[in-house]
């Protein structure tokens, strides 16, 4: 069972002041993801092909993005984004990264997450 942690050491864009829970992590933007960010929150994947738990991970943060307005899924193939891969620290498949409106890792998780540590987490983004 993974253990959620907060942000990595990693940056990808600038830090923020926001003192309402840790902005020291890397901030992510659409244009990063492939994808648009949720209006609240964004629950990123880090998966590969061959990878059993990816896929029950992709169901499990697919039907918690579902079950929560304003936030989105988004799955990235760790293959296919290299370079995004290793600003992130990303090392295993599947990864979970937590970000906030603003795109901030707020947490972030390795391993098949289970529904209500998922929940839990968003607490911190929203």
């Amino acid at each position: 069972m993974p253990r959620w942690r907060r942000n990595g050491g990693a940056r990808v864009r600038g830090q923020g002041d926001d003192r309402r829970h840790d902005t020291s992590g890397p901030r992510l933007e659409a244009a990063d993801l492939g994808s648009d960010l949720g209006a609240r929150a964004t629950l990123v994947q880090f998966s590969s092909a061959f990878c059993a738990p990816c896929r029950a991970t992709r169901r499990v943060l697919g039907e918690v993005a579902g079950m929560v307005p304003g936030v989105a899924h988004v799955e990235i193939d760790a293959e296919d984004r290299l370079e995004l891969v290793r600003a992130l620290g990303v090392l295993k498949t599947p990864t979970v990264l937590v970000l906030d409106a603003d795109g901030r890792v707020v947490r972030r998780a390795v391993g098949q997450p289970r529904k209500a540590d998922v929940i839990a987490a968003l607490g911190v983004a929203v």
